[in-house]
Order: C-alpha cells, then structure tokens, then sequence
C-alpha cells in the first residue's frame, strides 16, 4: 500500500518557483526604480505585507498540525483548512506567504512570483491527486468533488 508523504509535489513546484524568486529579489535590489511600488507607497505595503506574513503563518501552522497526524495515520484529512482546499498548503504559501514577502520588500514583481508558483503547482499537482485517489479511493473522489483543489472556497458541495 503506498503512503502519504509530507512534501507530495512541493519539491517539484520548488525546483520552478524558488529559482524565480531569487531572480526577483535580484531585479528588486539592483533595479529599485523599476521594480518597486514606490517610496510613497512603501509604509502601506509593508503593513499590509506584515498582516499577510501573519495569515500566512497561521493558515500554514493549523494545516500542518492537522496533516502530520493524518499523514501518521495515512487518514484522509477533510475538516478545518482541508474542507476549504484540498491544497491549503500551497495556498498558503502562494497566496498569502509570497505576496506578503513582495510587500514587505515593497517589490511588485515579487508578487509574480505567486504567480509562476501557482503554474507549476497546476502542472504537477495531478501527481499528487493521483496518489490521493490511489490511497483513498471513492472516499477521495468524493471530497474532491466537493472541495476546491487551491483556492479555499467555504461554500464548498455537501
């Protein structure tokens, strides 16, 4: 019987997204003028950016903390975050932790970032899905058909 793993695609979305963030933050430090919302803009952002870091942070330590026991259990977990997004991981991370990030650094191509993040995470996620359906079975293709696989949706199908 295969088994769940903590990490699941995010390697692969990492091989893709970390490499571009990198070249962002570069573009950002030597080409400020270009590439940032702009001095009078920057304290607004910053707070805004801190307010996302710390959703970012919450969303993520409740998610994990409700996976590590199921991921042990190899039990399909479908209530708190789960029951918003079947990925709520990634969504954290790309909807609130690297927007926050480009904030913070006052950089609007660090935004994009979440961008290309959210691409590969479309690109490889059916891998993981597959394992999903392969572990679960009807149980798995039931939440799925009720749970929005990124963004978290409360107004999921019963």
């Amino acid at each position: 019987m295969e088994k769940l793993t903590f990490l699941g695609v995010g390697p692969k979305i990492g091989r893709i997204t970390l490499p571009y963030l990198v070249i962002t933050i570069l573009l950002t430090t030597f080409f400020p003028a270009v590439f940032t919302f702009g001095i009078l803009l920057k304290p607004y952002f910053f707070i805004a950016g801190i307010v996302f870091l710390v959703i970012a942070l919450i969303y993520y330590i409740s998610t994990v903390s409700m996976l590590l026991p199921g991921i042990r259990a190899n039990r399909l977990i479908t209530k708190g975050a789960y029951g918003l997004s079947r990925n709520p991981l990634y969504a954290a991370l790309l909807l609130f932790l690297v927007p926050g990030f480009g904030m913070v650094l006052n950089s609007w191509i660090i935004l994009t970032t979440a961008i290309v993040g959210y691409l590969a995470f479309r690109k490889f996620i059916h891998e993981e899905e597959e394992l999903m359906e392969n572990i679960f079975g009807k149980e798995y293709r039931n939440y799925r058909k009720r749970t929005s696989v990124f963004f978290p949706n409360p107004y999921r199908k019963k």
